[in-house]
């Protein structure tokens, strides 16, 4: 009979549904698929494994900053080509490629706000424009920053991502603004006012050598690559195995290069509470 001829189940093929682009990011530290939304509630903070994301410029000081009160400085100042530096890519090539891509017009974003109704100048680097690598204008701008925190008496936040150092294209012009930020913190250091430095995931070379080194407190993220020469080129150097962990937060603050780690959620209020401290 044809009703013994039928199959025991009945398959029903159904359609993939197209999902939009872009709702979805992979953990880089678990590899979770996390919804964008509930990534973007929590401070790009994956709520599985605590990695912490790469913040923009701007999302950093929205996450510090009470609401409409950050005033940028020198928000036009741009990289000139002093070398005419020529490569695979020009200079001048290179510059306006990240500029389409990340807004900014170079690797640091300064000016002045409120952290908790407490007035402080603020200066944040941006790894996604050439790695956070600080040229003549990130220099520039971020001793413009000291000195105008050292003039009107605030102290200053300088939140550091910035795995590529000084910047090649730039030769000896780029190294010179590590002797000039580090000159300006002296003077402010002289005047007595707190400087905080934040390390984030990466603080490199030139940047950890300069500045980002010479707060009078230290804090990083958790998991943080903080150092000079990447881990592989040592191991490379010196032909041993590093210990496990080497190069992140939670290594140097065993070892006494930084003073504390703080969770990007906590982040705000524990420099609120550091503020009130070293005032």
């Amino acid at each position: 009979m044809a009703l013994f001829g039928k199959p025991k189940y009945t398959i029903v093929r159904l359609k993939k549904k197209e999902m939009p682009d872009g709702l979805w990011t992979k953990c880089e530290g678990c590899s979770e698929a996390l919804y964008n939304k509930t990534l973007e509630e929590n401070l790009k903070v994956c709520p599985k494994c605590n990695y912490h994301f790469v913040l923009g410029a701007y999302e950093r000081i929205n996450t510090l900053l009470d609401k409409d009160t950050f005033q940028e400085y020198d928000k036009d100042m741009a990289s000139g080509d002093p070398l005419d530096f020529k490569g695979p890519k020009t200079y001048k090539d290179k510059l306006l490629q990240e500029q389409e891509a990340t807004g900014l017009k170079d690797a640091v974003v300064s000016g002045e706000g409120l952290l908790d109704a407490k007035k402080i100048i603020i200066a944040v680097t941006d790894s996604r424009f050439i790695m956070g690598s600080m040229g003549s204008v990130v220099g520039e701008k971020i001793t413009r920053a000291i000195e105008a925190a050292t003039k009107n008496r605030l102290p200053i936040i300088i939140v550091s991502g910035s795995g590529g150092g000084a910047r090649m294209y730039e030769g000896m012009f780029s190294l010179m603004q590590m002797a000039k930020t580090s000159a300006a913190l002296f003077y402010h250091h002289q005047q007595k006012l707190p400087f905080i430095s934040v390390l984030t995931n990466p603080t490199m070379a030139g940047v950890l050598a300069s500045f980002a080194a010479l707060g009078d407190v230290n804090i990083a993220e958790p998991k943080a690559l903080i150092g000079f020469t990447g881990p592989r080129v040592i191991e490379q150097t010196i032909r041993q195995k590093l210990p496990a962990g080497f190069q992140r937060s939670e290594f140097l603050l065993e070892h006494g290069l930084i003073d504390m780690i703080v969770n990007r959620k906590n982040l705000k209020a524990t420099l609120s509470q550091l503020l009130d401290f070293l005032s």
